[in-house]
């Protein structure tokens, strides 16, 4: 028996436990080896899709299953299944066809099982393309297949506010459309947000809400963050997540889940 038997310690990925030097400091690696050692279950919740999370999957001990999409998606990586996998709107190509003639500046991607398919790319989708280095297809949003998994809007954080605003005016009830940076405004089905996924994870598992600590460093982690006995946030997290009032910790380039479980090696 360990002293983290029952726990759950659920970690957003980029700019939480992958650091901006693009690693998983050792920091990190150390503490999570320890949790597994002493019982404890770990694993990701990222709004990264299969695709763009699964070169990356090996960088840390995991040994439950992964919410993807930011909250679309469940896949066990250790037996290569697909546990829960949900679709935007049918009417989503329609939907954001509409978008992105109303709010010219925008690009966007949309994501058909493993395949990422772009339209209007702009320096935003240039960027993201590059740092999760992966294939995509630039084609017109007529020509993607569907269904959708999720779609990622990209801009300045202006634009996407009115690209959010535009979505809850025209298409209400249907997407759920949250911010996991300042450039990129993430849509899913609505209610599949990390929280809801999460929530699935966890009654997959047996485990009580009591037993869940989560982390994060963006607005879509504080779905997720809303469940957890002590939501916890590196020192880089985002203006609303402080003000939201997640107990911050270290910088994640310092090794956050390093002070995660020595807090928690204290309390149990």
């Amino acid at each position: 028996m360990g002293k983290f038997d029952g726990l759950l310690l659920v970690s957003d990925f980029d700019d939480t436990l992958y650091d901006s030097h693009h690693r998983v400091p050792p920091r990190n690696l150390a503490a999570i080896n320890y949790w597994l050692r002493e019982g404890g279950r770990f694993t990701v919740a990222t709004g990264r899709a299969y695709t763009t999370f699964a070169p990356y999957v090996h960088l840390a001990p995991i040994n439950a299953p992964v919410v993807l999409s930011n909250g679309s998606a469940i896949y066990d990586f250790h037996t290569d299944t697909m546990l829960v996998e949900t679709q935007l709107d049918p009417r989503a190509p329609q939907d954001f066809q509409a978008l992105m003639a109303s709010i010219p500046s925008l690009g966007m991607e949309a994501y058909h099982g493993e395949d990422i398919y772009v339209y209007r790319p702009n320096y935003v989708t240039y960027g993201h393309m590059r740092k999760v280095g992966t294939d995509y297809t630039v084609a017109p949003i007529a020509d993607m297949p569907t269904p959708w998994n999720k779609v990622i809007v990209q801009q300045e954080y202006d634009q996407l506010l009115r690209a959010r605003a535009w979505l809850e005016e025209h298409c209400p009830e249907r997407y759920e459309a949250i911010f996991s940076n300042r450039y990129y405004l993430e849509v899913t089905r609505r209610g599949c947000n990390k929280g809801g996924m999460v929530q699935r994870l966890i009654d997959m598992l047996g485990v009580e809400r009591d037993n869940l600590y989560c982390v994060g460093d963006n607005q879509n982690d504080i779905p997720m963050m809303a469940l957890s006995a002590i939501p916890f946030a590196p020192a880089n997290c985002a203006q609303e997540v402080k003000d939201w009032g997640a107990k911050l910790l270290c910088h994640c380039d310092e090794g956050v889940i390093g002070d995660i479980v020595e807090i928690l090696d204290r309390k149990y």
